[in-house]
């Protein structure tokens, strides 16, 4: 009997170690949604076709996963809710893991983060803002954050400052300097950076990844960064993949795969292409 007993045992461990690698064969096709409209994270060209920092790392997880991707592209405010209502599997489109997304969808690790600062005209008064390029933590360091905010408020105060809306950069700016400030949200970044050079705004704030890449559109000439940058605590903890609650496999797989390609420095490599610096989460 007792042989018997541990005969059937082994068997059904082998038959569970076996259903392992079988239900991840399930997934066979992964789709990804992405704006298309944040370079260098994801952007659109004119043909239509996806390129970026994301499109390109999204190829290598999926082949790393050994399934098949497909993109959709969908406008950011209707994001979380597309991936909710099953248009696609995963969002993959420069959106950091904030404790209040996290409330309505689930997060892999992040894989990539830049911090938050402000896209000023070379000319205008801002662009002298103090602790220019300098890094305030929000949640590690919030005393030393909240004295870099104190200290530029008197240049915003009465300024009109753009940011996309429903995006982490509104959150901090609504929550930090509405008090003194006018905050103007728009539905594509591009959009804010067409009145900033109008002179519609006198300010942006966005990733220092997207600026420093805006900067370089010749339309934008004169575009400059300028102030602190922000990251951590209410900007969350880096750009990561958002999946529907309960996507625990799907979760297991990305994470598996974006650790893979930040230790063998896939992701670093695709960070000095894209954005000319690591972005790399460790």
């Amino acid at each position: 009997m007792k042989i018997w007993t541990r005969l059937l045992g082994v068997a059904m461990t082998a038959a569970m170690l076996a259903a392992g690698p079988a239900l991840a064969s399930d997934i066979k096709t992964v789709k990804l949604g992405t704006e298309g409209a944040f370079p260098p994270w994801n952007s659109t060209n004119a043909d239509g076709t996806l390129e970026g920092f994301e499109i390109d790392l999204g190829k290598i997880l999926c082949e790393r996963m050994k399934v098949e991707c497909e993109w959709v592209v969908q406008d950011w405010k209707g994001i979380i809710p597309a991936l909710n209502a099953g248009k696609f599997d995963a969002i993959m489109s420069g959106m950091s893991a904030t404790a209040k997304r996290a409330e309505v969808i689930d997060f892999s690790i992040p894989y990539g983060s830049t911090g938050q600062t402000f896209g000023v005209l070379e000319d205008s008064d801002l662009a002298k803002l103090p602790l220019n390029g300098d890094v305030f933590p929000l949640a590690s360091k919030p005393e030393e954050a909240k004295k870099a905010i104190e200290e530029i408020k008197p240049l915003l105060k009465g300024k009109i400052i753009g940011v996309q809306s429903s995006a982490i950069a509104e959150r901090f700016l609504q929550e930090n300097l509405a008090d003194v400030a006018e905050i103007r949200e728009y539905g594509k970044t591009q959009e804010h950076d067409l009145d900033l050079m109008s002179g519609r705004v006198d300010a942006i704030m966005a990733s220092t990844a997207y600026i420093s890449t805006a900067m370089k559109d010749p339309a934008n000439k004169g575009m400059i960064l300028a102030g602190p940058r922000f990251q951590g605590g209410i900007l969350g903890k880096g750009s990561s993949l958002g999946l529907r609650k309960g996507s625990d496999e799907l979760k297991a797989m990305f994470d598996e795969a974006i650790a893979s390609a930040r230790d063998d420095g896939t992701i670093k490599e695709l960070s000095m292409k894209w954005f000319g610096f690591d972005v790399t989460v460790y």
